[in-house]
């Protein structure tokens, strides 16, 4: 596969999305035969969607168009390094492999700096800038159980 080729594209699709006032990001996802089965690019502020990263965006194209969950044998190839929603979202979808343009320290040099996430990941529950708290239900493992017991389930 053309690597170079497949970065540039996404580089493209990138500065299409500033244009059209989206962030600078974008990824395409290339099936093993090397067609390009999925795309995106951050639309975060035009959708008013958070998760709506070039990475998650371009996942829920490729999973649509291959009609499956999983990106197996395929590619992803991204604008730039993934944050760390977008690294969740790619492990979840195992695509073979994920190549990028840009790091998280030259996206960082611009004001998307993820670092302070994986600093709050480490951080006690109570200790982080928004606080999580763990709460006692008494039916809090009944979904899971419920899952367990499923003879039908679809295991991911």
């Amino acid at each position: 596969m053309d690597h170079s080729m497949y970065l540039a594209k996404t580089i493209h699709l990138a500065a299409e999305s500033i244009q059209s006032g989206g962030g600078p990001f974008a990824a395409i996802i290339v099936d093993p035969n090397g067609a390009i089965i999925g795309q995106g690019t951050n639309s975060v502020t035009n959708d008013n969607d958070p998760t709506a990263h070039a990475e998650v965006v371009a996942i829920r194209d490729a999973c649509n168009t291959i009609n499956d969950f999983q990106l197996e044998g395929c590619t992803l190839y991204t604008s730039c390094e993934p944050c760390p929603m977008c690294l969740g979202a790619i492990y979840w979808a195992r695509p073979k492999a994920v190549y990028f343009a840009a790091t998280q320290e030259d996206a960082a040099a611009v004001g998307f700096d993820d670092a302070f996430i994986y600093r709050e990941i480490e951080k006690p529950y109570k200790e982080r800038t928004i606080p999580f708290y763990a709460y006692e239900i008494n039916e809090k493992k009944r979904p899971f159980q419920m899952w367990e017991a499923l003879a039908t389930k679809t295991e991911y």
